[in-house]
């Protein structure tokens, strides 16, 4: 028994870690460059994405309202993914219902 006290010790600390990990990852950023800097979107660590920069050459007056749009849309998508994401993890582990105590999917 003393074996099965350990592994949920170790279990219990490396579910700390993948907190730990996961806040580190949100609060990453990226920016992506496409047609030589004309278009740039800026990304958080789960993929949120937080900025969009059109050149207004491509687009003259126009560009901030189609960077609104695309930042809308891709909130959309991004929180309809989450969604579909999680149903199918709690259809995969719904089996397992108490068999890990404490533990939380990531996600």
């Amino acid at each position: 028994m003393k074996d099965l006290g350990k592994i949920m010790q170790q279990a219990q600390q490396m579910q700390a870690k993948m907190q730990e990990a996961q806040e580190k990852i949100e609060n990453i950023e990226a920016e992506g460059v496409a047609g030589a800097g004309l278009v740039k979107v800026r990304l958080k660590g789960k993929g949120d994405m937080v900025g969009v920069t059109i050149d207004p050459s491509l687009m003259g007056d126009e560009a901030e309202i189609v960077e609104d749009l695309i930042k809308a849309a891709h909130s959309d998508a991004k929180k309809r993914l989450d969604e579909e994401m999680e149903k199918a993890m709690k259809e995969a582990t719904s089996g397992f219902g108490g068999m890990l105590p404490g533990f939380k999917m990531p996600f």
